[in-house]
């Protein structure tokens, strides 16, 4: 791939990225969120079409109008969410529009032999009549590669294949993957774990802002200096940065802790305690974990270990609306998807959260509506200041500026803040800094998660860092470093 462009509106996705991809080799692609993998994917496999710049596929230009044009020049995808049919049988799976036929009917004995010994060939043990829905998924990701396999593919596909599965089945994964890379396919892994990286790629590409940013042999590209090209920024740039001084909150119990909290799949058992007037940051790369940990000290996802105590006393916080019973608040990561309701006025969206508090028999007075949601549309400045306007129409600053509204008119003891700053502009990102920092002056606890490391250690007090869904550091503010937060993300050992 040569100079591809792809622009949205209001934004240029891919700008004259570089990418190439060889025979018998497993190809890393990394970035943060943003960067422009997912288009880059999808320009690659015929999902979208380029602007500019060219494709080239065995020494032939290539124009991929569609995704089958991309199969049929030998190049297959496996995604995240396996995209097979959970209702039919692996062999069914397998050759699903290529069934073997006898007589004009799908022949059946030929179609379980022929799976047996493709599976045999990928040494996967698996009843090719069994239904897929009854496996794991990573079983179900290796059929989808078997599929692949079959159609001959020359380069495979794999968009986050690891994200939903446990050490033994990416050990079985990358078994496979190794011996198609030694078969001479082409194999490009997206991954957001550093371990995995490192363990199965021979070369990685590093996107960041929809922009190249150079290609690496793996062995000679420390993973220190990764996580620096991905981020944007020099080791010796970032040491010195303007953080606001310390809440007073030495020696106070904390409002919320938690211990040994996690859930299979998706974090570690992790230890983490806020008190009142304290910012505590997650930092770590995209996939790390900082979203799953929050979401079950909200109890958006249940733990199946570890305790939360709440003003020292041992909760269950099997719900949100037991959360904010509790005065917990979470301002989610993807405001259009778990946050604003495009379809509703910025007034019914402020007062959401404070609403279903109450309960929907207990109808919040139209009269302290209407005052709660004049206050706060003066506070944060949100624009424009009609609370009958549709909050689908705003941009995306102001929109994060309802939802913060949203939360703070339930007078939240602990605030969860999930990449608050993320796709918006400066101005309104600043004001949103200002406001964390206010409100921790305030004696109000906040749980702050930014892909920004800058942003983590300007505000926060403590700093847990996490990689591959484990915490695997705390430190304090006097410890905390862009290097060292860099260091260890990098490294994944707390004595390093």
């Amino acid at each position: 791939m040569r100079g591809i462009e792809i622009g949205f509106p209001g934004v240029k996705a891919l700008d004259g990225v570089d990418f190439r991809l060889l025979p018998g080799e497993v190809h890393a692609l990394m970035g943060e969120n943003g960067a422009g993998k997912s288009t880059l994917i999808k320009a690659l496999t015929g999902v979208y079409p380029i602007d500019a710049g060219t494709v080239v596929v065995g020494g032939r230009d290539a124009v991929f109008a569609a995704p089958a044009d991309a199969q049929a020049a030998g190049i297959a995808t496996v995604y995240q969410e396996v995209n097979l049919c959970p209702n039919l049988t692996v062999a069914e799976n397998i050759l699903l529009g290529r069934e073997p036929r006898r007589a004009g009917r799908i022949d059946r004995r030929a179609m379980r032999r022929r799976t047996r010994e493709l599976l045999a060939s990928l040494h996967l043990d698996l009843d090719p009549d069994s239904l897929l829905g009854d496996h794991p998924l990573a079983a179900q990701q290796l059929v989808a590669i078997a599929r692949a396999v079959d159609v001959d593919a020359a380069a495979l596909v794999l968009d986050e294949p690891t994200s939903s599965l446990d050490a033994r089945e990416v050990e079985e994964l990358f078994r496979v993957v190794r011996d198609l890379r030694d078969r001479g396919v082409a194999v490009l892994f997206v991954s957001h774990f550093l371990e995995q990286v490192y363990a199965i790629a021979d070369r990685a590409t590093i996107l960041r802002n929809g922009k190249l940013v150079g290609e690496y042999r793996i062995a000679e590209l420390p993973r220190v200096e990764m996580v620096a090209k991905m981020i944007g920024r020099e080791l010796a740039e970032l040491e010195d940065l303007d953080r606001a001084p310390a809440a007073p909150v030495e020696g106070a119990a904390p409002l919320l802790a938690a211990t040994g909290i996690g859930r299979t799949g998706a974090i570690a058992p992790a230890d983490l305690a806020v008190r009142p007037g304290e910012v505590v940051g997650l930092a770590g790369l995209l996939g790390s974990g900082r979203t799953e940990l929050v979401r079950l000290l909200f109890g958006a996802d249940r733990a199946d270990s570890g305790e939360i105590v709440v003003d020292g006393q041992a909760v269950a916080l099997r719900s949100p609306l037991a959360a904010i019973a509790r005065g917990i608040a979470y301002c989610a990561e993807d405001r259009k998807a778990d946050g604003v309701v495009g379809d509703l006025s910025v007034r019914e969206n402020l007062v959401l959260a404070l609403q279903a508090r109450r309960g929907w028999a207990r109808r919040l007075p139209r009269r302290t509506a209407d005052a709660l949601v004049e206050r706060w549309i003066a506070a944060l400045d949100i624009r424009p200041a009609d609370p009958e306007a549709l909050i689908r129409n705003l941009s995306g600053g102001n929109q994060q500026k309802c939802l913060l509204a949203r939360w703070l008119i339930t007078e939240p003891r602990l605030l969860i803040l999930d990449e608050p700053t993320r796709g918006i502009d400066i101005g309104a990102k600043t004001q949103i800094q200002k406001l964390v920092a206010d409100l921790s002056g305030d004696g109000m606890a906040v749980v702050f998660v930014s892909a920004e490391l800058e942003e983590v250690l300007r505000l926060s007090d403590r700093v847990a860092v996490l990689r591959d869904r484990h915490k695997i550091a705390e430190l304090t503010r006097a410890e905390a470093s862009t290097g060292r937060v860099m260091e260890l993300i990098a490294s994944g050992d707390s004595n390093a």
